[in-house]
């Protein structure tokens, strides 16, 4: 069973301890739990790919404790990657840049690009400063599969001697907004709760959104993804009572979730995750969940629904 522990200073010491020793330790972010190991351990890091079922061609996202501690893993730093980092950072925003030698091919699934970024959750950060180095963490899940944003989700999800920090509920609930730099140009891998509107903001130009020719890899880009174990469908919006009594009909179970009008998307996408987990639970044969808005508030959650939908089509 996962060893779940707060996060006062003598935990904080073991987390550091094991992470020093080669091992994992699951760790609060702003965004979501993360599994981490020691950047700069390969073996540790092979740890996590191993435990999470995940491809090794697969990137980890690197956290560090200050935009000064760039230098160490990127080989190139753009001033439009220092603005976004002055406004965002500490925060829920990864940035994709050229990787410096320093940087395991093992981290970068063997790019030549790392993605990195500062968390705001206080324990994330007392673990950084107290382990004073980097820690790649994807989410401390299966892969594939919902991301935790409990510590109890952790622990539900591994039940290997893991040691679990406990940091409460996280703020986001949904993984950070991605963009890549690689060429001077950014652009938009994954929206999160920093919006394309905020970032275009900041640098006063607009940016593309999506994978270009060539861009590499980047965590939770594969087209399925983020999904529970039950099958999951997207009704369209007003339509989720129709379709609740379609499946039933056919006698099967269902359990659904709605987006009721008025819903504030951030508050929407903090309890998404834990309430597809507690769905998961009921015994449903489906989940019935209804579309959010287009808007481009609105645009993390519906990628991640779409994500976790395609899992099943």
């Amino acid at each position: 069973m996962s060893a779940l522990i707060g996060a006062a200073a003598p935990d904080i010491a073991a987390a550091v301890a094991a992470l020093r020793a080669g091992d994992l330790v699951a760790f609060p972010t702003e965004t979501v739990y993360g599994l981490g190991a020691d950047a700069r351990n390969p073996e540790a890091l092979r740890k996590v790919y191993s435990l999470k079922g995940r491809p090794t061609t697969h990137p980890l996202i690197l956290h560090v404790g200050s935009v000064d501690e760039l230098k160490y893993w990127v080989a190139d730093i753009p001033p439009v990657a220092l603005k976004l980092a002055g406004r965002f950072w500490p925060g829920p925003l990864t940035l994709v840049l050229p990787r410096s030698s320093q940087v395991s091919d093992v981290l970068t699934g063997g790019q030549n690009t790392v993605a990195i970024r500062v968390p705001s959750h206080p324990v994330a950060r007392a673990l950084l400063a107290a382990f004073g180095g980097g820690i790649a963490a994807p989410s401390a899940n299966r892969y594939g599969r919902v991301s935790p944003t409990r510590a109890v989700h952790v622990r539900e999800e591994f039940f290997e001697n893991l040691l679990v920090l406990e940091g409460g509920d996280c703020e986001v609930g949904l993984e950070s907004t991605i963009v890549i730099i690689v060429d001077g140009t950014p652009r938009l891998l994954r929206p999160g709760s920093i919006s394309r509107t905020e970032i275009e903001t900041v640098l006063g130009q607009s940016i593309e959104v999506g994978a270009g020719a060539g861009s590499p890899r980047v965590p939770g880009s594969t087209a399925k993804h983020y999904a529970p174990q039950t099958p999951l469908e997207l009704v369209g919006a007003g339509t989720l009572p129709t379709a609740e009594a379609t499946v039933r009909a056919r006698g099967e179970r269902v359990a659904t979730l709605a987006c009721p009008q008025g819903s504030d998307p951030a508050t929407y996408g903090r309890a998404l995750y834990a309430e597809l987990r507690r769905l998961d639970k009921v015994g449903a044969s489906r989940i019935l969940v209804e579309a959010v808005p287009e808007s481009p508030q609105w645009d993390a959650v519906r990628d991640r629904l779409s994500r976790a939908a395609a899992a099943f089509l």
